[in-house]
Order: C-alpha cells, then sequence, then structure tokens
C-alpha cells in the first residue's frame, strides 16, 4: 500500500494554502489509486488550541484514506551549508512517507547541513525542499525537481520565481540559493551563497 502525506502550515491558527496541498493530494492520490479521493483537506483539518498561536507543522498521512493527522510546533532549521551529491537513480515524485532514498543522500553531507541533489547533470532539489536560486536579477528553480512543492508551484504561478533547466555547470551563475517548501516561505530565512556550496 502507497503511503503518502502532505505536510501544511499553520500560522496564527490558520492553515496556509491548502488549496495547493489540496491539488497535489488529488494528483498524487489519482496516480496511485486511479480515481479522486474521498476527502477533502479543508473539511479535515481541525486545529487544536494548542496550535492556535505559533507556527505549527501539520502532517496528514494517507494512502487510500485518512491515517493520521498530527500537529507539531515549527522551528526554522538554518541552512549554512550545502553539499553536492550526485544520484542518476533516485526517484521521488510524490510525497511519500518512505524517504529511505532522500535519508541516504541526507547522510551524506559531511560536515554541511544538506545534501543538493543532481541528477542527470541538472540541480534538483534538497533532501527536504526544493530551491530557488539568485542571478542578480531573477529567482528561477530548476524545472526538473525531484518532488513539485506546493510553494513552488504557488510561487511559479504568481511568475515570483521562473523555472529553468540548471546543470551543475550552470551554478556559477548564480549568487545565493535558498530552500523553500510548504513551511519554508523565500521571505522566511536569508540566502545561501554559492560559496557555501561543497
Amino acid at each position: 500500500m502507497c503511503h503518502l502525506f502532505e505536510t501544511i502550515s499553520i500560522r496564527g491558527g490558520v492553515a496556509e494554502n491548502l488549496p495547493w496541498h489540496q491539488r497535489r493530494l488529488e494528483s498524487s492520490y489519482f496516480a496511485m489509486f486511479g480515481k479522486a479521493p474521498v476527502f477533502n483537506l479543508s473539511e479535515l483539518i481541525r486545529i487544536p488550541m494548542e496550535a492556535q498561536h505559533g507556527h505549527f507543522r501539520c502532517r496528514v498521512d494517507y494512502d487510500r484514506q485518512i491515517r493520521g493527522i498530527s500537529y507539531t510546533p515549527y522551528i526554522l532549521r538554518e541552512i549554512k551549508s550545502l553539499r553536492l551529491i550526485e544520484d542518476n537513480a533516485i526517484e521521488y515524485r510524490h510525497k511519500f512517507a518512505d524517504r529511505i532514498q532522500l535519508d541516504r543522500l541526507f547522510a551524506l553531507r559531511g560536515n554541511c547541513a544538506d545534501v543538493l541533489i543532481v541528477k542527470n547533470g541538472l540541480i534538483t532539489d534538497t533532501s527536504f525542499a526544493n530551491i530557488i536560486l539568485w542571478d542578480g536579477l531573477r529567482w528561477s528553480t530548476p524545472a526538473e525537481p525531484l518532488l513539485p512543492g506546493t510553494c513552488r508551484a504557488r510561487l511559479l504561478a504568481g511568475g515570483i520565481i521562473s523555472a529553468a533547466k540548471i546543470s551543475l555547470a550552470d551554478l556559477h551563475l548564480f549568487r545565493e540559493i535558498k530552500l523553500i517548501n510548504a513551511l519554508r516561505g523565500m521571505d522566511d530565512q536569508n540566502g545561501i551563497p554559492l560559496n557555501s556550496i561543497n
């Protein structure tokens, strides 16, 4: 049975960007089970009192049905360095609970905070986030991420970032990088200088 999950930002008692999470859930559910889900995140998420203030991470686990919903305080992890790791076989097109391939690559980070995964010569994602890169004029994101994230989709739809094939050889064209996901917006963090990528 395919076990998937969604992680949703709960900030100030509000579930953020639910339509984007619902869209991905429906796409993943259809890809795995061949039909539309019978559940809707906006009806399922009932934010408990302890998560009404501050920033929380809501995790919704599901397969053919909802398996669990949890709420945990979220603390933004500061990332200051990345190690380039190549893996041409890795696949993570849907948000599977089984992250063994990603965890294996993360374990290779050495003294860096995370890994930046290269697949078939192209920059993709870190172990837990999509990336955006600044060239001095605009923000770009890899056109072929491992997992098309909800924050990435929203920023692309709004014209805030653009997608491009970014090869390992292209990295020198950029000045800094940021990690984005449902809980890490582009304005929530400082960029990582490109010379901090090993």
